[in-house]
């Protein structure tokens, strides 16, 4: 477990001294709609449906940090270095690039006992993965949108 809070504070320390693509607004109202998506996710998939978890069954404050620091910099670090200029393969590659990471951190954190699964399995995740990206990107796209029109 306490690998896990490494690479947390690895990903954090990243997302802090990387340099900057993203402006502060769209990295504030990312970071807040990747928090809140990954609460909302959460509280269905694993509290209501029992799917997966952290630690153990129900809630635990340590779960919270770890989703308040896990969450917004990784969809930072993902949008950060997005390649919105570039063609379809290169954008699909780095989709598909950033869901191998996620399946592997997330098999590291079933490892660790961080994460353990109810019913969930890797397979999921490895489809689910695209799609949350995709909605992170979708959401940049509105918030880019709403900052235009000013």
């Amino acid at each position: 477990m306490v690998a896990i809070f490494i690479c947390f504070i690895i990903f954090n320390l990243l997302a802090f001294f990387v340099p900057k693509k993203l402006t502060p607004i769209e990295i504030y109202a990312t970071s807040f709609f990747a928090y809140a998506y990954g609460m909302t996710t959460d509280v269905i998939l694993d509290l209501h449906y029992n799917l997966y978890g952290y630690f153990q069954e129900g809630f635990q404050w340590l779960s919270l940090l770890a989703i308040t620091m896990y969450f917004p910099s990784i969809s930072f670090l993902f949008l950060n270095f997005y390649p919105f200029t570039k063609n379809s393969r290169k954008k699909l590659g780095y989709i598909l690039s950033w869901t191998i990471f996620s399946v592997v951190f997330e098999w590291f954190a079933v490892k660790t006992d961080f994460f353990y699964y109810n019913g969930w399995n890797l397979l999921y995740s490895t489809m689910v993965y695209p799609v949350i990206f995709l909605v992170l990107l979708v959401n940049v796209k509105i918030v880019r949108s709403i900052i235009t029109k000013k």
